[in-house]
């Protein structure tokens, strides 16, 4: 049955590709189209700026457009496949960047108003892979002042709004990437995920997002003071897009070595082609942890009928705790934003973002000891040993990216905000970052108007292995369309 699939989905592409406008495309087919000669660089780009440029106003996604820039560099780029060929495997596809990673002569601003100003020298390791292979920028996307909040609005940029619904969150902190690549500004979308900011962005914007393994991506921007050793160890650059091929593709370009990250691993082929390689599924569907809305338990279900179908052993059973994970998490990094990240927010962060650092570190123990934050250290070898020997048993979880459906927008910041209740919703998705895994949201059960997803959890380092059996499920639930906001 996945063989014949596969067969058919060059035909049903073609479809597709023949009675809608480039900005609908994937960024696998206008690679392809454009490598070709079909299409050029500069026919996809100005697309994807027209459709930027007629949704934008709606959901304020792209909060610093760059139409003439990327107009200059899809010309640069038909111009060096004509002389020498493609520079990567999305050669001349029009993408975004969020707005807290370097971009050279403009502000990183980070979503903070003191800095609007604060123009970047040089390129980000993420803005100078995607240039050197290729990709126009067309625009750069909104984030959370200091890009630490599960909810997109900021002082400086005002707030982004999910085209799915207005009412509910588009997420956070990548909530523009999400808004944007779910419009169909632009067919990828970068991101970062320090606690969720890839996979709950593309759950609420019903798209796909991967967090990958910590150190695949580099991902170095110079401009901002270096960060503390837990943020370090947690943050990743991710991708967000309307299919699985996408975020591989992208992947692939955005791994290209950087010698100024000292934490980057070489990716090898773990971003290859993919093969249909089936494996043993733990399948969380319902948790004792956390309340659990009947939706996200019927969207986890549905997945994984799908791939025991596709020869997958998926068994629901208990899975080692997320709400330990998140516990660990706002302690270890809540601490660690007290003596560094903290006072900045409280000088220059917008109400929101003040009031969501209470949240944040709401009855978290104070450590102020050099010993104290050694012994939090220590306790992350372990509650990594114990995931990595389960998923040796279990390659693949299969479980809620969070445990109630696309919250109302704000709600964080809600005076009568359950916080216990928050985070054990958000565990899935808040936790593991803690320990490094990878994690991909799958769109499925989504629907326009209604976003909905899973998550599948895998350890260290095999990515490939989230992507083969997100392909698995996204040929059963078909293509994601990008949304109308205007509708």
């Amino acid at each position: 049955m996945i063989s014949r699939s596969i067969e058919q989905k060059p035909q049903q592409q073609e479809t597709i590709m023949s009675t809608t406008e480039l900005w609908q495309w994937t960024a696998s087919d206008l690679a392809s189209a454009i490598s070709a000669g079909r299409i050029s660089s500069l026919e996809a780009t100005e697309s994807a700026i027209a459709r930027m440029e007629a949704v934008n106003p709606a959901i304020n996604a792209v909060v610093d457009p760059m139409p003439e820039v990327a107009l200059t560099q899809a010309r640069a780029a038909d111009k060096m496949l004509r002389r020498q060929g493609p520079l990567g495997p999305l050669h001349g596809v029009p993408t975004t960047v969020k707005v807290n990673v370097d971009y050279q002569g403009r502000a990183t601003t980070n979503g903070v108003v003191a800095n609007k100003d604060h123009k970047a020298r040089q390129d980000s390791s993420t803005v100078a892979a995607l240039k050197a292979g290729g990709l126009p920028i067309i625009g750069r996307t909104n984030t959370p002042a200091y890009s630490m909040r599960a909810f997109t609005s900021n002082d400086l940029h005002g707030a982004t709004l999910n085209p799915h619904d207005p009412v509910i969150t588009c997420g956070g902190s990548s909530g523009g990437a999400g808004s944007a690549v779910s419009a169909g500004i632009g067919a990828i979308a970068h991101g970062n995920d320090i606690g969720g900011s890839v996979r709950h962005p593309a759950y609420c914007c019903g798209v796909y997002g991967l967090r990958p393994t910590s150190g695949l991506l580099p991902q170095t921007s110079l401009s901002m003071p270096e960060r503390k050793i837990v943020s370090q160890l947690m943050a990743v650059q991710g991708v967000l897009a309307r299919s699985v091929e996408d975020i591989r593709l992208a992947m692939e370009v955005m791994s290209r070595p950087d010698p100024i990250d000292i934490w980057q691993v070489p990716a090898h082929d773990i971003f290859s082609a993919l093969t249909h390689r089936p494996c043993k599924v733990a399948v969380l569907a319902e948790s004792d942890e956390s309340p659990t809305d009947p939706e996200v338990c019927a969207a986890i279900r549905q997945a994984a009928a799908i791939l025991r179908d596709a020869g997958y052993e998926a068994c629901e059973m208990s899975v080692p705790s997320f709400k330990e994970l998140v516990d660990f998490w706002r302690v270890v990094l809540g601490n660690e934003m007290r003596g560094g990240l903290g006072p900045l927010m409280e000088a220059h962060g917008d109400w929101k973002m003040k009031r969501m650092l209470q949240v944040q570190l709401h009855e978290v123990p104070i450590v102020d000891s050099r010993d104290g934050m050694l012994e939090l250290l220590t306790q992350r070898s372990g509650l990594l040993r114990k995931w990595q020997l389960f998923l040796e048993d279990w390659p693949l979880v299969l479980t809620a990216v969070s445990w109630v459906k696309p919250m109302l927008d704000d709600l964080d910041v809600a005076q009568d905000l359950d916080i216990d209740w928050f985070y054990k919703v958000v565990a899935p998705y808040m936790g593991t970052p803690a320990i490094g895994l990878p994690g991909l949201t799958v769109p499925v059960g989504t629907v326009p108007g209604k976003p909905m997803g899973v998550q599948l959890i895998t350890t260290r380092f095999a990515d490939r292995r989230l992507l083969e059996a997100g392909a698995v499920l996204e040929r059963a639930i078909g293509p994601i369309v990008p949304v109308d906001p205007r509708s």
